[in-house]
C-alpha cells in the first residue's frame, strides 16, 4: 500500500499531529487519559461518568480511576446525578476549566506555528480541506456513534414538534 493513498496519508497525519500535540501540551501535567477526559468535559460540559467513558471510548474502570485522581487534584467534582440516582455527574471545577483553557491555548499556538510554515495559498488549501473533512466526519456514523446528535439549525421546511 502506498503511503500517499488517502487512508494511509490521513492515518499518518493524524498520528504525527496527535504525537506532536501531546508533546507540546505535556498532557496538561496529567496522564493522557486524564487529559483526554478534561478536554472532553471542556468541550461538552458536565457528563455522567458512563457517558464520559463512552465519548472517549474508555472502559468504566479507567474513567473512574482517572476521575477520582482528577477530583483529588481539584480539577473536577463528582456528584450524584440529579437525573439518575445510580450514576455520577462529572463537572470541571474552576481549576479544571483553567487547565482546559491553558491546554487549548497551547494546542492552538502549536497549530498556528505549524500552519505558519505554509505559504498563504497552501494554508488556505489546508484550511478548506480540513473544513471539508470535518463536515464528512460529522456525517460519518463511525465517527459519531458515541456522541449525542448535534443541534441542527431549523430550516424553512422543519416543523416544530410542539
Amino acid at each position: 500500500m502506498s503511503e500517499s493513498a488517502p487512508g494511509s496519508l490521513l492515518r499518518e497525519v493524524a498520528r504525527l499531529y496527535t504525537r506532536a500535540q501531546r508533546v507540546v501540551a505535556d498532557c496538561c501535567r496529567t496522564t493522557s487519559t486524564q487529559c483526554h477526559l478534561l478536554t472532553e468535559l471542556g468541550r461538552s460540559g458536565p457528563l455522567p461518568l458512563s457517558e464520559l467513558g463512552t465519548r472517549v471510548s474508555l472502559e468504566k474502570s479507567w474513567v473512574s480511576r482517572a476521575v477520582e485522581a482528577m477530583a483529588a487534584r481539584g480539577l473536577v467534582t463528582k456528584e450524584p446525578n440529579p437525573l439518575d440516582a445510580r450514576s455520577w455527574l462529572v463537572t470541571l471545577t474552576a481549576d479544571g476549566e483553567r487547565t482546559v483553557q491553558e491546554l487549548n491555548r497551547t494546542l492552538d499556538d502549536h497549530a498556528e506555528s505549524l500552519l505558519a510554515t505554509l505559504g498563504p495559498r497552501e494554508r488556505a488549501a489546508v484550511e478548506t480541506s480540513l473544513l471539508t473533512l470535518l463536515k464528512a466526519l460529522r456525517e460519518d456514523p463511525a465517527a459519531t456513534c458515541c456522541l449525542p446528535p448535534e443541534p441542527k439549525e431549523p430550516t424553512q421546511d422543519s416543523k416544530s414538534c410542539c
